[in-house]
């Protein structure tokens, strides 16, 4: 049978089938968190080195190829992705205590970057005779958490492309890209899907309530998927009523959250404000429907500047997210600054800061 796409990337798909045959050596596929750009990447490259392709020219899912791919061991392929998002088998590090945000003796934690050594063990893949007639590809995964050094050693490829090696950059933030990277792609842009096409396909995987799910994601249903287990939910219960809550502790609240993911936090952090921002100009909130009465009550007491301001500050952290930091900390500053913004202090604490 062959392969297929998800419903909201239909057109894309076609698109790209349609000039498979004269496609570059490096492309870059962005979009919004969570839709699913990976999976089409994936079969996208299965297609490519497919031995029978269907008459549109996705793989048919039969023949040798496709089944290495089935059996993610196709000799023609390699995907990089940071050490952290690799199955936990996979990672040679081990994730140390929240607690203290220090490594542990004779551990480390899994990189959130691809690394340039493993750009450069690329090498020999790269100088090795394809196994088929399609070629080579080498998907990078998020193409942002290439490291500088990584950056410029695959960019040395990029500007003397190998014979019969395609490069695929997948990202959800390309503007973090630097510019050489970026100017020696053909960007593939893959959509948002429609609130009402990602529900109905959330309710085929049997999730409950696929609106509230999509809410949180920003309408990113892969993203939306991922939620359904209960720890996502208790933890957005803890840290979202305990910042409507009448009295705010920032300490308090840190303590109940630190075993939490911070990204995670940011990203609920960042909804939240948005929201806040929402409800004091339009009246509606977008991310936190559940939520809608107590946001609109804190935004009536506070100014739209400083909530913004508190907002781009959080998308700031975004920036420092994923690297080596003190994660209690972290969280901490983030909560205080929440705190200052409700006292009407938020500006000359960050200012200061």
């Amino acid at each position: 049978m062959p392969v297929t796409v998800y419903p909201w990337f239909q057109q894309p798909w076609q698109e790209v089938l349609e000039r498979k045959s004269t496609l570059p050596h490096a492309l870059l596929f962005r979009g919004k968190e969570g839709i699913g750009k990976l999976d089409f990447v994936r079969k996208l490259a299965q297609s490519l080195a497919c031995e029978s392709p269907a008459a549109d020219g996705a793989a048919c899912g039969a023949c040798q190829s496709c089944r290495w791919f089935a059996a993610s061991s196709h000799p023609d392929y390699r995907e990089l992705q940071p050490e952290a998002l690799r199955p936990a088998e996979s990672q040679s590090g081990e994730l140390d205590s929240a607690e203290s945000g220090q490594p542990s003796a004779g551990k480390r934690k899994p990189s959130k970057e691809i690394r340039v050594e493993e750009v450069r063990d690329l090498q020999d893949f790269i100088n090795l005779t394809a196994y088929r007639r399609g070629g080579k590809t080498i998907v990078f995964y998020p193409a942002e958490t290439l490291n500088p050094n990584a950056a410029n050693a695959l960019l040395k490829n990029l500007e003397e492309p190998p014979p019969s090696t395609r490069f695929m950059l997948v990202s959800h933030r390309p503007s973090y890209l630097p510019a050489t990277i970026i100017s020696r792609c053909q960007q593939i842009a893959l959509p948002t899907p429609q609130a009402a096409t990602a529900e109905q396909w959330l309710r085929e995987q049997g999730i409950a309530n696929p609106a509230l799910s999509l809410a949180q994601t920003g309408n990113a249903p892969l993203a939306a998927l991922a939620l359904d287990d209960g720890e996502f939910w208790t933890q957005r219960k803890t840290l979202l009523g305990s910042l409507a809550a009448p009295k705010f502790d920032a300490l308090a609240l840190a303590e109940q959250v630190r075993e939490f993911p911070v990204g995670r936090l940011l990203g609920w952090l960042q909804r939240w404000t948005y929201d806040l921002l929402s409800a004091k100009s339009v009246g509606r909130v977008r991310y936190n429907p559940d939520f809608e009465t107590a946001l609109s009550g804190i935004a009536g007491r506070l100014r739209a500047a400083d909530i913004a301001r508190y907002h781009r500050q959080l998308v700031r952290q975004q920036r420092i997210v994923n690297h080596p930091l003190n994660a209690r900390l972290f969280v901490e500053q983030l909560l205080l600054w929440y705190a200052a913004l409700l006292r009407g202090e938020f500006v000359a604490g960050v200012d200061a800061g």
